[in-house]
């Protein structure tokens, strides 16, 4: 069992920069993939950005989604069992409730909800133009 708890949302400007943080516990295992999701309230949650886990045959490999492509940055820090999301030049349509979410397996991206078994509550991120 994996829990995950998000902080660092809040409001800014557009063309600012914000870092969102996942905490897991027991821990952030290097194995598995974990990924950051956000949410507009009636729509579905879209893939923002992921990181694979660490094989004996591959390192871990980001993927992002296009609109964040080179804006939004995914990392991780095993030894704080934490996840981030580094957010540059924000824009408006970035506003959206932020969910981290882990995996066992490696999912094909664009990743699909149902295969994260693990979610946190969620953060609310807003951006004012």
């Amino acid at each position: 069992e994996v829990q995950l708890v998000e902080s660092g949302g809040g409001s800014v400007q557009a063309g600012r920069s914000l870092r969102v943080s996942c905490t897991a516990s027991p821990y952030l295992y290097d194995n598995y993939y974990w990924a950051w999701f956000r949410q507009l309230p009636g729509k579905e949650r879209e893939g923002v950005a992921g990181i694979s886990g660490i094989t004996s045959y591959a390192d871990a490999i980001t993927s992002y989604a296009d609109s964040v492509k080179g804006r939004f940055t995914i990392s991780k820090v095993s030894a704080k069992n934490t996840l981030y999301l580094q957010m540059n030049s924000l824009k408006p349509d970035a506003a959206a409730m932020y969910y981290c979410a882990a995996s066992p397996v490696n999912p094909p991206w664009p990743p699909e909800e149902g295969r994260f078994g693990y979610w946190g509550q969620g953060t609310q991120v807003t951006v004012s133009s």
